[in-house]
């Protein structure tokens, strides 16, 4: 009997070779290691003292070291039980809870041809490398040079090219006597549609489905090509990534990027990382993380899981910073509950400033990864993150539906114990976030609050009395890490940046560091030159300020319209508070001689400017709406002085004697007025 496609491959993935093997020997602890699947016993197909029967739970194989006796799941019944080898089958699927296939007597002519398959798509790799090596992959040769892609790393991972030819794979894998229809049954080539017009020129003949594209063969866990992925080289193509059709061999929902090499590096103590691409893998793999996979362009799906399970009992999920990356994220959440197991579970890194793997690699190095991935958060975290974020609870009805939400996500838990678990883990996060403050009995004051400050607070600015100082110096510190979190919208501010003059030495080489070195929106880039420029430890104490970490606009999902408008709510808050504190002092200058209705005039105009910067009108905020344009604009305004006058005139005094109302700034006019009986200068 011949068993159809893919049949032992369920049963091998359903029964674990260490359950078939258990009922038969006894484990040494010893020696075992249970959570990565490498146990040891004494071996049942011969005598002796020392446990050197090997099984390797992931792989599937035994081997003895003694007797070398090797094999499957299907060869340990077959020698130990014997049986023939549908018996073992018939056993396993038993086991597995999976019926027996019915007779199938093309299943024989099924496999041939799957085997057929894995030797075309093995010609279309060999063929796309080559392609990759002549002068039509010069510009494919660019690109990996700039992706820092060695020679080493394109021959590791199989690289080609895809010419931007219609037929330029069809043509040169028929001239080798490979049939038509083997390469459209591989995904490789596909027949036009009847009423396209090609199809009446060429009389329908096949063409390339991979054209002007950079090729990464995608194997399955036994090494075979399975499917190919391609990215476009012209950056206008209608899908930049473009993965194989489902076929015989390839199912897109099935399959991981690099899952071979993955596997062996995971049984050799490496974490599984899982990140989105193709790239972020080859580049976790170059800097020696090589237990690094990828789904293939989707959605982690319910059998992907299960494989992750399978190479690691906890896959490190690493998605990008950025909005889409959180969600994805958040839908593995919902995915992953009902199907967590004793031991076997997720953790989650977010990677900073919207960046990618291998940006981060370029930016930082794999010691700045590494530190990511030992502070990765267990999945009970994100959980709680997704029910609480962006979200006020402030009324004991809100807090109830918190609570609701959490326990029916909980709910989902199949085992009771983790289940406990995940329910005492919320409990303590809903404790820490809703606590009331404590309090201490006060015998002279009862009822009243701890007035007890920690270290921490006793060294901030403001608990130092340095109120003036310590307000400009938070203004500046907002501004610097803004512009080192979003560089893309420095140019914006260049001018108005350059002009700033900030109140310590080390702002001041901080921020011509920033406005020397940035290009475009390099982040990466900017943040290591201002590291080199001013030290990464000051680099490092400003972002992980207090003041600065909990500003929306520094977090991974910041966009740049929210970047731009605190960058210039800020300029503008520190240009008004500042002008208003010199006028306060030229005031108190000029009521030393004659008092005049224009002193207070123009000190009502600069309150007036800066009340503006830090709360506007509620009239103009309802203009503005929701139109940040608008927003922006009034904040620059307040930076340029436009709601100054621009010009100083002299001004008459209730005395008839004319001087000047404001010795400030030249850029400040005043009306040319006649007289104070009537109306105040500013009407």
């Amino acid at each position: 009997m011949s068993l159809p496609p893919g049949f032992l491959e369920e049963l091998r993935n359903r029964v674990p070779l260490s359950r078939v093997v258990g009922r038969k020997v006894t484990w040494d602890n010893r020696k075992s290691n249970q959570a990565k699947g490498d146990l040891w016993a004494s071996c049942p197909f011969h005598q002796e003292k020392s446990a050197s029967f090997h099984v390797d739970d992931r792989k599937g194989y035994y081997y003895c070291f003694g007797c070398h006796a090797k094999g499957d799941a299907v060869s340990f019944l077959r020698e130990t039980e014997n049986m023939s080898f549908l018996e073992a089958i018939e056993a396993l699927a038993r086991d597995a809870g999976l019926p027996m296939p019915a007779r199938d007597p093309k299943a024989a002519e099924k496999a041939d041809r799957r085997s057929q398959l894995a030797e075309v798509m093995e010609a279309a790799v060999s063929h796309y490398r080559l392609q990759l090596k002549t002068a039509a992959g010069t510009a494919a040769r660019g690109y990996l040079d700039t992706r820092k892609l060695s020679d080493k790393a394109r021959d590791r991972f199989e690289i080609g090219f895809a010419t931007d030819q219609r037929q330029g794979l069809f043509q040169a894998l028929t001239a080798k006597g490979i049939a038509a229809d083997l390469l459209i049954d591989a995904g490789l080539c596909a027949r036009p549609d009847a009423d396209d017009a090609r199809f009446q020129r060429d009389g329908g003949a096949p063409f390339d489905r991979f054209r002007g594209r950079i090729i990464y063969p995608i194997r399955d866990a036994r090494g075979r090509c399975i499917g190919l992925g391609g990215r476009a080289m012209d950056p206008d193509a209608r899908a930049k990534y473009l993965n194989s059709p489902e076929t015989e061999l390839f199912d897109k929902g099935r399959s991981l990027y690099n899952h071979g090499p993955a596997r062996e590096a995971c049984a050799k103590g490496a974490p599984l990382i899982v990140a989105e691409g193709y790239m972020d893998v080859i580049a976790l793999v170059e800097a020696g993380f090589l237990g690094a996979v990828a789904p293939l362009g989707t959605a982690i799906t319910e059998d992907q899981l299960r494989l992750l399970w399978r190479l690691h009992p906890e896959p490190v999920i690493m998605l990008d910073g950025d909005t889409a990356g959180v969600r994805a994220a958040l839908r593995l959440v919902d995915l992953a509950l009902p199907l967590l197991e004793a031991g076997q579970s997720l953790r989650f890194v977010t990677l900073p400033g919207g960046q990618d793997p291998d940006d981060l690699l370029r930016a930082r190095g794999a010691a700045a990864l590494q530190a990511l991935l030992a502070e990765a958060r267990p999945m009970v975290q994100l959980l709680w993150q997704r029910e609480t974020e962006g979200r006020v609870f402030d009324s004991p009805e809100r807090k109830a539906g918190l609570r609701k939400s959490l326990r029916d996500a909980v709910s989902r838990i199949n085992d009771k114990d983790i289940r406990r678990y995940y329910a005492e883990g919320l409990k303590q996060l809903e404790y820490q976030q809703f606590r009331p403050e404590p309090w201490t009995p006060d015998f002279k004051k009862r009822g009243t609050k701890a007035h007890g400050l920690s270290p921490r607070t006793k060294a901030t600015l403001l608990a130092r009395g340095e109120v003036i100082d310590a307000v400009e110096f938070m203004r500046e510190s907002a501004i610097l890490a803004l512009c080192l979190r979003h560089p893309q919208i420095i140019g914006r501010f260049e001018s108005n940046l350059a002009a700033l003059d900030l109140a310590t030495a080390e702002n001041r080489a901080f921020l011509q560091a920033i406005l020397h070195n940035y290009a475009g929106d390099d982040s990466g880039g900017l943040y290591r030159h201002v590291c080199e420029a001013v030290s990464q430890d000051t680099v490092e104490k400003l972002m992980t300020s207090a003041h600065i970490t909990v500003l929306p606009a520094i977090k991974p999902h910041a966009t740049d319209e929210m970047a731009i408008s605190t960058l210039a709510e800020e300029l503008a808050k520190l240009h008004t508070e500042r002008a208003l504190r010199k006028e306060i002092e030229e005031a108190e200058e000029d009521m030393e001689g004659l008092v005049d209705e224009g002193l207070t005039w123009r000190l009502t105009k600069a309150a007036e400017a800066r009340n503006r910067a830090v709360k506007l009108d509620l009239d103009e905020m309802d203009e503005a709406g929701e139109d940040r344009t608008e927003l922006s604009a009034q904040l620059q305004s307040l930076i340029d002085g436009e709601v100054w006058i621009k010009k100083r005139q002299p001004v008459l005094s209730r005395s008839g004697l004319s001087r000047p109302v404001i010795r400030a700034n030249d850029s400040i006019e005043m009306p040319e007025i006649d007289s104070l009986d009537g109306e105040s200068p500013a009407d």
